[in-house]
């Protein structure tokens, strides 16, 4: 990975916001068809598909699809194909006809892209469940209706009273994820009672399967597996996947504030997931496009680049230093409470090596009592960036630090008024101490401390000079 100077455009002063939303309003359309690139993508999606599908899924094969137009008509083409070959089952019984349950569509209305349906803020319908049929009468399926919410006879963001806002779509991806765990949960469930074939242990390799190779992805299977197949878009998308990696614990985004990961995808990209049930799934491959690859086609591979994924994480000037939270022992996660312990390491140990000036930290060498110690953490968004400990018998703050890249916002600020907002809720502590070392005497001399006297001289590698400080509550 390249950082290609990504620092210096980490400020709102470095773009022009303005003209980027003004650029963005004139050419927006509220529910756009693909335009011609996309039709030949779409075109060249089905080639891989079809024999894809067809030799290595069982039918039908389900696809769960955004209710825009520009979704279904990317996956029309496939479902095109897949509904209307001859059916091999039926030529061998002496019989002809076309494959017609070779498909199961599901139109999810909750799988929309970010933002919504609008133009210039200006809020539209969407197309209703009888117009998404008729789009789809060339596959000759029937489709079936869910998060329609106002009703399929409407359209699917008939509710919307104007473009989607940021935590709005958050509380739609947490509801399309438990949406898609609950549908595959059911899958699985409903396969087990029905001893179902084209659901089972892909770990076992049966001796007709040894010729079979793991990357052919076109090649007849022995065992055809269940399969599923979400058509969506990428900044919802990424709001999804986030979920799926995470789970509920560490996917939650705020208003106005950046995603601290996202994923993107080339436009027609897959990525391919394996789920054992229970909110399990495994990540086989991201944002790839086999039916792309040839040199002829690399011409047709848009979307996806950092130019599309740099905005789901550019902060405006100053977002980080306000975005900060404050934990108590008893609520640290064990994502947590892992970057302390490595925050300490790093920063407090004596035997670290690392170009980091290490002569602003602070140093706490008194004798403790680990039993009666509260940790209180600073984050910024999911990134612990200050931690201490503080004994709530003795008022002694220990292994106070600051990680080096915040020290120049309010950070350090905002972790010792937390120390002490919560030291004055306790009975025991009157005052609190602290041992510091010249590079953060001046900190805490700021929150109200003062110098009692200089400790013994000290040869590590912080400062040579530890400096008892103390504040009356």
């Amino acid at each position: 990975m390249s950082p290609r100077n990504h620092h210096k455009t980490l400020t709102q002063s470095s773009i022009n916001q303005q003209g980027w939303t003004d650029y963005v309003d004139e050419r927006r359309r509220a529910d756009p068809g693909l335009s011609s690139t996309g039709d030949i993508q779409a075109q060249k999606l089905s080639h891989y598909l079809e024999p894809h599908l067809k030799n290595q899924a069982s039918s039908p094969v389900c696809f769960i699809v955004s209710p825009m137009r520009r979704t279904i008509e990317t996956i029309l083409p496939t479902l095109v194909a897949l509904n209307n070959h001859e059916d091999d089952d039926n030529s061998n019984n002496g019989s002809s006809g076309k494959s017609t349950d070779a498909c199961h569509v599901i139109i999810n209305g909750f799988y929309f892209e970010s933002e919504g349906c609008h133009t210039r803020e200006q809020v539209e319908p969407g197309m209703n469940a009888a117009q998404i049929t008729a789009l789809l009468s060339p596959a000759n399926t029937n489709p079936t209706f869910v998060g329609f919410q106002s009703g399929i006879d409407k359209g699917w963001y008939a509710h919307g009273t104007g473009p989607e806002t940021r935590a709005e779509s958050e509380e739609r991806a947490a509801k399309f994820y438990l949406w898609l765990v609950e549908f595959l949960d059911e899958q699985l469930y409903r396969a087990e009672e029905e001893n179902a074939h084209d659901v089972f242990d892909a770990g076992v390799t049966l001796p007709e399967e040894e010729s079979e190779l793991d990357h052919d992805r076109l090649g007849v299977r022995t065992r055809r597996r269940r399969t599923t197949i979400c058509v969506g878009h990428g900044d919802f998308m990424s709001l999804v996947l986030k979920r799926i990696v995470a789970g509920f614990g560490h996917a939650v985004e705020e208003e106005g504030v950046p995603h601290r990961s996202a994923f993107v995808h080339y436009n027609t990209g897959i990525t391919e997931l394996e789920y054992f049930g229970n909110g399990r799934f495994l990540i086989m491959s991201s944002n790839q496009v086999p039916h792309l690859s040839s040199p002829d086609d690399c011409k047709y591979i848009t979307g996806g680049s950092l130019k599309d994924g740099w905005g789901y994480l550019m902060p405006s000037e100053n977002l980080l230093d306000a975005e900060v939270s404050i934990a108590y022992a008893d609520e640290i996660q064990p994502h947590v409470k892992e970057q302390t312990e490595a925050m300490r390491s790093l920063y407090l140990s004596k035997k670290i090596d690392s170009n980091v000036p290490l002569d602003d930290s602070i140093k706490t060498n008194v004798e403790r009592d680990s039993s009666n110690e509260v940790t209180i953490v600073v984050k910024r968004g999911l990134q612990v960036v200050g931690c201490a400990s503080l004994d709530e018998k003795t008022g002694v703050l220990h292994d106070v630090v600051v990680r080096p890249s915040a020290r120049r916002s309010q950070v350090g600020e905002s972790l010792i008024e937390a120390v002490m907002k919560h030291a004055k809720h306790s009975k025991d502590i009157d005052t609190l101490v602290v041992q510091a070392n010249v590079g953060g005497k001046d900190l805490f001399e700021k929150m109200g401390f003062t110098a009692v006297n200089a400790g013994e001289e000290n040869d590590d590698l912080y400062s040579s000079e530890i400096i008892r400080m103390e504040c009356k509550l």
